[in-house]
Formats: structure tokens, C-alpha cells, sequence
């Protein structure tokens, strides 16, 4: 199966499979910039895969599906 995620990353990433880009920086999605790597790496995040792990945006994404569904 093939996935198109050009509208997900930069263009000078959209020929990477997915494990490249798990280990790319974040700066490799879509509208961060080499600065928002550097604000990362403050918090210990180097990669996309690093921030899709984050604790906290796991916890934020959560709440985000929560409000989905209350009243």
C-alpha cells in the first residue's frame, strides 16, 4: 500500500519512506522551521518520532479527542 504524505511534510521530504521520516527532524513537517528544531531539542526532541512520542502531546491530542465527543 502506498501513502501519499506530501501534504504532511516539507518538499524536500516527500520521496522518504516512513521510517526516514520518523527519524528526520521536525522541521521535516510541514510548516516547522530549523528553529522550531532548535526550541525542541530543548525539550529533548531530535526527531518526528521523538515528538509523536512526547508524553505531552500525546496527553494534549487526547484531550483534543475528548472535546470531540462533549456535550
Amino acid at each position: 500500500m502506498s501513502l501519499n504524505l506530501n501534504k504532511l511534510v516539507d518538499k524536500a521530504y516527500e520521496d522518504k519512506g516512513i521510517s526516514e521520516l520518523l527519524d528526520a527532524p521536525p522541521s521535516a513537517l510541514e510548516g516547522l522551521t530549523p528553529k522550531h528544531d532548535e526550541l525542541l531539542a530543548e525539550l529533548k526532541i531530535k526527531t518526528i518520532r521523538d515528538l509523536g512520542k512526547w508524553k505531552y502531546a500525546a496527553k494534549a491530542s487526547a484531550l483534543v479527542a475528548l472535546a470531540d465527543g462533549e456535550e
